[in-house]
């Protein structure tokens, strides 16, 4: 490390105890025992493991579930778990606590935020030797996840599922306008002709859009999603970002098509202009739209819409190759002096929560170990299943320090792709705003 990252980290640490107080403010009595616990190693017995999350919702509920199992078999004090808030305030305090050398034991990441905290040397490598001590292989794991997780030839983390964007469509409205099998699920349309018909015809049932996407009220995410996965089924695509974010390499002309493409459809009436993230969605709850694009953990909230007949399938391929933005939900183990004993004890954590991953597909993220993925079970479960050949296609966030689920990238890009949704500004504009607001980050090195 150079001597300014070290004054940077020797900043950090000192200020640690400053900044715990702040942290602590805005958690629950059991969550600042816990927080406290993991910085000044008071208040838990020895062999309890300190876990932290970001896991809140239906995600939060099943997760909980699975730290009961956990209790369950190694006892009700083995365990210490945290929820803190998604996206940066969580990475964050994870990253606070490994500087100030009192991190958690594991900690879950996004796959695209743990690259950073790894080239900031906040995270120990798995080693063969960890996995096969729980009885672990890579050979357990999807490859697309497992094989992205790997940097500079160590294991970062550990994959618990792939959790892409999908197409969610509203059976009534797609059986009317003539989309569904005799078996009644969407016919493909992975064509761009094909898709485009569809659109229309749906259209022509709902007298208003077709299908939904959110881009107001703050919603970034989505709108880089839907960009993201249409940009890489193009097979010119090329990085929007390279070498950890100092490079900005987008490939301007699948840039301008697929945004022009975006725009053309929602002069038309087929795709929404401006809506917030929860009426996107009840747009398809309520037959006003047929399809919906957003990520598969919205299935619980259809699931709650009473007399609503739903599917889900990946996003249709239009272009040149499969392709479909996606993250993954890892187990990492934040950098910190480990007895063997301990080490062992994490990785039997981690297990557990891979044992109990068809509880963690109910709320429609898919399981990356193999075990459950390819068991009899999942299979069943409905419409999960269905779009589980996404995780072979997933497209992961290009590595940067400020980039990954929850990000300062996200956040620039996807308001902008948003504004040309909106039709309030041009592809060419909305590119242009991008490029100036990202340069500081382009040419600012990690802080890490």
């Amino acid at each position: 490390m150079s001597n300014r990252s070290l004054s940077r980290r020797g900043f950090l640490a000192a200020g640690l105890g400053a900044a715990a107080v702040p942290l602590l403010a805005g958690c629950s009595s059991n969550t600042g025992k816990t927080f406290a616990a993991g910085l000044f190693g008071t208040g838990l017995p020895a062999s309890t493991l300190i876990y932290w999350n970001l896991f809140g919702g239906g995600d939060g509920t099943r997760m909980q579930a699975m730290e009961a199992g956990y209790r369950k078999q190694y006892g009700g004090d083995s365990l210490q778990a945290t929820t803190f808030a998604w996206g940066n305030p969580y990475y964050t305090k994870v990253t606070l606590a490994t500087v100030g050398n009192k991190p958690p034991d594991v900690a879950v990441s996004h796959l695209t935020r743990a690259k950073p905290l790894w080239d900031g040397g906040l995270l120990e490598p798995i080693t063969d030797d960890d996995l096969s001590s729980v009885g672990l292989s890579p050979s357990d794991f999807s490859k697309r996840p497992w094989n992205e997780q790997r940097t500079d030839g160590n294991n970062i983390a550990v994959p618990l599922d792939t959790h892409p964007l999908v197409m969610f469509y509203n059976e009534d409205v797609c059986r009317k306008a003539g989309l569904l099998d005799p078996n009644g699920s969407m016919k493909k349309l992975n064509d761009l002709a094909t898709f485009e018909s569809a659109l229309a015809a749906i259209s022509k049932v709902t007298k208003g859009p077709a299908m939904t996407i959110a881009n107001v009220a703050g919603e970034t995410a989505t709108p880089w999603r839907v960009f993201w996965t249409f940009y890489n089924q193009h097979s010119s695509a090329t990085p929007f970002l390279s070498d950890n974010g100092s490079k900005l390499t987008v490939n301007e002309d699948v840039y301008n098509d697929v945004t022009s493409r975006l725009q053309s459809w929602v002069k038309k009436g087929w795709v929404n202009s401006g809506l917030d993230y929860a009426t996107a969605g009840s747009y398809m709850y309520t037959g006003k739209a047929g399809l919906y694009l957003e990520g598969e953990w919205e299935i619980t909230t259809a699931q709650s819409v009473k007399g609503l007949k739903f599917g889900i399938v990946p996003v249709p391929t239009l272009y040149d190759r499969a392709a479909t933005q996606a993250d993954s939900h890892t187990f990492v183990l934040p950098k910190k002096d480990r007895t063997p004993e301990e080490r062992k004890q994490a990785m039997l954590f981690i297990k557990s929560m891979l044992d109990q991953s068809l509880t963690w597909a109910k709320g429609g993220h898919i399981p990356a170990f193999q075990k459950v993925a390819q068991s009899a079970a999942y299979k069943a479960l409905k419409p999960q299943s269905d779009y589980a050949s996404v995780a072979s296609s997933a497209v992961y966030d290009d590595a940067a320090w400020y980039g990954g689920s929850g990000s300062t990238f996200e956040n620039i890009v996807g308001a902008q792709l948003g504004l040309v949704q909106q039709l309030s500004q041009s592809p060419q504009e909305a590119l242009q705003s991008i490029k100036s607001q990202l340069q500081v980050y382009l040419n600012t090195p990690s802080p890490l």
